[in-house]
């Protein structure tokens, strides 16, 4: 295993960016990590811990109340009742929806992908057994994910809820890390895809005690207790290839290593465009490569706090329970639209749609005693700015996510010890993520 920086983990590190204050450096939830995983891996035995709170989103209005969404969709039901008994209905209704169609693309997405030309007796097995589970779904729900899938996110969510919070929380899921809108084509259909890892209208919020960073330290040390050999700071510069085949990889320092098989974890247009000569592979498929679309669209501030922000649409008591998920200011479905024009138009949004997490509520350990760390992503900041450059940028950009949560948090700005802002050219530059996606 070969890692082009200190230490392996991609964007699931965790880092100190203030004396004291540790954080996810880019990826703070590990919602996505698979059981199957933790499970084969045996993640748990080397150190790893995970921790799911009870509240997995709570989702500000601007009429200063909050909307709780708990990770229990039936408790998440009870509190929707506040705002309007029909949500209430449709959310359950909309969960066991998901529930269902998320299982059979869940198991799609696990297959190896057949090889269609000349299907093996496993691959026909496999689409079969696909089959079997989409038909299983019914008539209703097979219906379902042919009309949903190329929906807007904002006409689903419309069908079932008609308070706007909850409408603009759950259409979120579909366009977040993606450069889409509420009401682009095709946005329903990634949040059925999303749904394939975790069937909740929200999505449940997962972390792991000391950052992201645990989940792949846990990993290599598997990995190493299997047999592995782990190098960090080594640069692959070129993967070799012969006859068609990979046989092994050149570093930056000259070494040649040989190999069986080489996996990579790099972005597709990074492995077959920079680390494989493109001449090993056919023009049609090149070209396929060259219009791949990786248009980042997500900025990271992480904030070093010396204390906890108050948020008047909850009651003191409830800031530190309530806020162990994730904070989203997603207010209403224009607002989200309105966040996505800017971008659309090589401008970062000045009102982004945030999604926020606080991991010293669950980890005191991130932050000295008393103190906080706050990660935010903010959407939309577009890997190219119009007349403008990120480093000239960098601090407005900081200002407007600051801005954007004081509205809802005014004693923000005073509690701030220090901004680390990452925009979409860093994650290209330092993290090595194409176009910054």
């Amino acid at each position: 295993m070969l890692e082009r920086r200190a230490q392996v983990g991609g964007a699931a590190i965790t880092e100190e960016f203030h004396p004291g204050f540790r954080c996810s450096t880019l990826a703070h939830n590990t919602g996505s990590l698979r059981p199957d995983v933790v499970r084969d891996m045996q993640l748990q035995q080397h150190g790893l811990q995970l921790v799911t709170p009870e509240v997995s989103a709570v989702s500000l209005a601007p009429d200063g109340r909050a909307l709780i969404l708990y990770a229990d969709t039936k408790k998440a039901a009870q509190e929707i009742s506040r705002w309007s008994q029909k949500d209430a209905t449709g959310y359950s209704d909309f969960g066991a929806a998901l529930g269902k169609i998320g299982k059979v693309i869940g198991q799609a997405l696990t297959l190896t992908p057949p090889n269609i030309d000349s299907p093996s007796s496993s691959d026909l097995w496999g689409m079969l057994k696909t089959g079997r589970s989409i038909r299983n779904l019914g008539k209703k729900d097979m219906y379902r994910v042919l009309r949903w899938g190329p929906m807007a996110a904002a006409d689903l969510v419309s069908e079932f809820f008609d308070t706007e919070p909850l409408r603009a929380t759950v259409a979120a899921r579909g366009i977040f890390g993606t450069f889409l809108g509420p009401w682009s084509a095709g946005s329903a259909l990634v949040l059925l895809l999303r749904a394939a890892s975790d069937p909740t209208p929200v999505g449940t919020v997962q972390f792991s005690a000391g950052g992201a960073g645990a989940v792949t330290q846990a990993m290599a040390a598997a990995a190493k207790q299997a047999g592995a050999e782990v190098r960090a700071n080594v640069d692959v510069a070129e993967i070799r290839v012969k006859d068609g085949v990979a046989t092994g990889v050149v570093l930056a320092s000259g070494e040649e290593i040989s190999a069986k098989a080489v996996v990579s974890n790099a972005d597709p247009k990074r492995t077959l465009m920079k680390l494989i000569d493109p001449t090993h592979l056919a023009p049609d498929f090149v070209q396929k490569i060259k219009n791949y679309r990786s248009l980042g669209t997500v900025a990271k501030i992480n904030l070093a706090l010396s204390g906890m922000p108050e948020f008047p649409a909850l009651k003191a008591s409830e800031n530190g329970s309530l806020l162990k998920g994730r904070i989203q200011i997603s207010p209403e479905i224009d607002y989200l639209e309105r966040a996505f024009d800017e971008s659309k138009y090589g401008n970062f949004s000045r009102q982004p749609y945030l999604e926020i997490t606080f991991p010293s509520l669950t980890d005191p350990s991130l932050a000295p005693a008393g103190q906080h760390v706050m990660s935010v992503y903010m959407q939309y900041a577009p890997f190219k700015l119009k007349n403008s450059d990120w480093e000239s940028q960098r601090t407005a950009l900081g200002e407007a996510v600051v801005k954007t949560i004081a509205q809802y948090a005014p004693s923000l700005p005073q509690k701030i010890l220090r901004h680390q802002i990452i925009t979409p050219k860093d994650f290209e530059d330092t993290y090595g993520l194409t176009g910054g996606h």
